[in-house]
Order: structure tokens, then sequence, then C-alpha cells
């Protein structure tokens, strides 16, 4: 508005010049020339973008987002920022992290979405240390909502919004929606291979998108805002295993309490040395989904599957003690129900010890391979989307929503 109204002053200075031209010397030819020249000036000026502070009051945060240094950090699933304003031009620029840099390592490198009214119109790798993104640009002013995303997981790339520049004026974060729910997990919850559906191939974050996945659209169901901690790979006792070796340093419990995790160094910002605010906002839901993974090392074996259920009720006492109010529902199933039993069993062990009857345990149903199976036979979009129902239609029960 500032800018609008230093327009409209030169304009009536110009008009003011030119009616007085014959005291100072000046015809009205040259005064309307003059009058021109500054209106078009300041024309150019409310054309120049401006740079947004990067500061929480400015925007809407996505799950686990972090602000340091003027710069907005994007580490697990499904973080980022979003945020309306009225006016022609938005311009997004990200730094991207070691992962950024290696072209050997492009399976790695970080997967952004951005977003316009809910229209994805960037869907890219962050394959350079700097990358600047022009999200929108029109010939009239309009009100928009941007929203920018991580698509991928946290462990094998993170990346940094360094500049968000607008045309325009008005700019506030989006609004919070009245509910919030939390979901603790896997690949299954990084939307792991949802683009490639081929269970042959590997693992790759062009490949990943957490939006396709049934937490993500469990959120959208229920109109309700998200937050993901999960990690490929990772279990409650152990990662994925050979079956023989435990993989203890890839669990989740040992992160939850923090900002996240990942591998690929991005300057200073380190995850795993964050805490997480859990004060910021508390869930009025929780889904674990853990124990995939597991159940590569278990194995059925009973002395590894009661490690996995103790294990359990201590990672549930953690959750309550960080979300004191939260209703929390442990789940297993899409890939496998050989714990299962161990999951409820888990549920009734936290119970009867805490007397905390704000918990329950849902048996998802197992993938069908008639729905198509994606990178090393992981769920498709569409068992995806039919995981979301059932879990959504649990949470009404649950919560009455």
């Amino acid at each position: 508005m500032k800018i609008k109204r230093y327009a409209a002053a030169a304009l009536a200075a110009g008009i003011a010049l030119s009616a007085c031209a014959c005291s100072d010397g000046q015809t009205g030819q040259e005064a309307d020339t003059n009058s021109q020249e500054q209106t078009t000036s300041q024309e150019e000026t409310e054309m120049t973008p401006e740079k947004v502070e990067l500061k929480e009051e400015n925007f809407k945060e996505l799950g686990r987002t972090y602000y340091d240094n003027g710069m907005i950090y994007c580490a697990l699933s499904g973080t980022g920022v979003e945020f309306s304003f009225t006016g022609t031009k938005c311009s997004v620029t990200v730094a991207g992290d070691n992962a950024s840099g290696n072209s050997s390592g492009e399976d790695a490198h970080a997967r952004i979405g951005i977003y316009v009214n809910g229209e994805r119109v960037i869907d890219d790798m962050i394959d350079n240390a700097i990358e600047t993104y022009d999200v929108f640009d029109s010939e009239s002013e309009e009100t928009v909502d941007i929203k920018i995303v991580k698509l991928s997981e946290a462990p094998h790339s993170t990346y940094a919004i360094t500049d968000i520049s607008i045309v325009g004026k008005n700019l506030k974060p989006a609004e919070d929606k009245d509910r919030l729910i939390e979901f603790v997990g896997d690949s299954i919850t990084c939307g792991y291979g949802v683009d490639d559906e081929d269970k042959t191939h590997n693992f790759s974050t062009k490949t990943e998108d957490c939006t396709k996945a049934y937490a993500y659209k469990t959120a959208e169901t229920l109109d309700a805002d998200y937050s993901l901690v999960s990690f490929s790979g990772y279990g409650i006792i152990s990662g994925y295993s050979d079956g023989e070796t435990k993989v203890s340093q890839q669990t989740v419990p040992q992160y939850y309490t923090k900002l996240g995790y990942s591998w690929s160094g991005n300057g200073s910002f380190v995850p795993s040395d964050i805490d997480w605010d859990f004060s910021k906002r508390q869930p009025d839901v929780i889904v674990i989904n853990l124990g995939t993974n597991d159940d590569s090392y278990c194995k059925g074996q009973a002395e590894r599957c009661e490690e996995y259920q103790s294990t359990y009720v201590e990672f549930l006492k953690t959750v309550r003690e960080n979300n004191p109010d939260s209703e929390i529902i442990a789940s297993l199933g899409t890939m496998g129900q050989a714990l299962c039993p161990y999951v409820e069993a888990a549920v009734k062990q936290y119970s009867e010890e805490t007397g905390d009857e704000k918990i329950h345990y849902l048996m998802f149903d197992q993938q069908n391979p008639r729905d198509g199976l994606a990178a090393d036979w992981h769920p498709t979009e569409k068992t995806h989307t039919k995981s979301a129902e059932k879990l959504s239609e649990t949470i009404k029960e649950i919560m009455g929503w």
C-alpha cells in the first residue's frame, strides 16, 4: 500500500507542476513528460519484488519446520510453510544440502512441491546448491494461497528456504485447521516408491511423495493439519535387517523428541541435535505405524518379538509424556501382520501399567497385489487410499468427528 501511495503522490505532484509551469519557465509539455517519467518510475518500483521476512509469524508451519538465521529448514516429510498474499508475483529460493551437489547421488536429492491455490505448480529435485522458482506470475492482482512442501524424507537430504519474494500486499499465514494429527512411522508413512509402481525397483527420493501416502490422505479426509515423523527402514528396536543383525541405529524412538534425523550435512543445521518443542501445538491424535522393519529382524523369534513389545510400551510412555492429552492409535499391517499381536499386546500392557485409556489399536488390511505393488514391494497410491479410508473411519469413531 505504501508504494501505491507514493505513485499517487507522484502523479499529484506532476499535475501541480503543470499547473504552475508559467512561474518557473517550464512548458506544459515538459511538465507532462516529467510527470509521466515519475509515474513510470513509481510503477516500476511497484513491480519490484519485496523479500518477505522469514519469521514464524509470517507463515503457517507444516510439520516440524525449523527457523534459524533467517532461513526456514525443512527436513522431515511434509515439512514446509503456507501463506497467502494479494498481488501479482511470488518467487521462492531454496538452498540444498550436501546431497544437492552430488550428481552421483541423484536418488538422494530432496524433492520439493510448491502449490498455488491447491494446485502443484512446482515439482522438482533439488540438485543444485541454490534453486529459485517463479511460483506465481499474473498480469492482474489476485489473492493466492502458497504452500511449500518437502515431498521426500529427512535421512537422505534436507533443504532451507532462503528467500520468498512477492509483488503484493497483505501477506499472512494460512489459518490453522481445528484438528492436528501426528503420524509416526517408516517408509509407508513417507510414501516410499509411490510414484514407481514396479516392485523390482529400489528406493529413490524421486519416486517418494508423502502427499500420496495414507497419512497425508487421512489428514486431508478429516480436514486436519498434519505432522509426519517418519524414516524409511526404521523401526522400534531394529531397522530393516537381514534377519541376523539388529540394526539398532535405525530406530524411531531415539529421534521422536528431536526435530528429525539426516545423514546429509546442511551447514550448521543438524536435525538430531535440535529438541522439538512439543508446546508449540499438541496433536489431537497420534498415529504410530512401526513394526514392518522390526519384523525383518524378529522373524517370529519369541525373544525378539517380546523385546519389540516391551520397547513399544516404553515408547508409548515417551509419546504420552510429551503429549498428555492426545488420543494414541498404535497400528500395523499394510506390509505384513506378523507383529500385529505384539502391537495389540503392547497397547494392553501399557494401558494396564499406566491406567491410560486414551490408547487404541488398529490393524491395517494387508496390501493386495491386485492393487499393484510399488518399488521394493511398497504400497501403491491405491493401497494408501484404502488405508486412509480405514484410518479415517477409526479416528472418526474415537474422536466423534
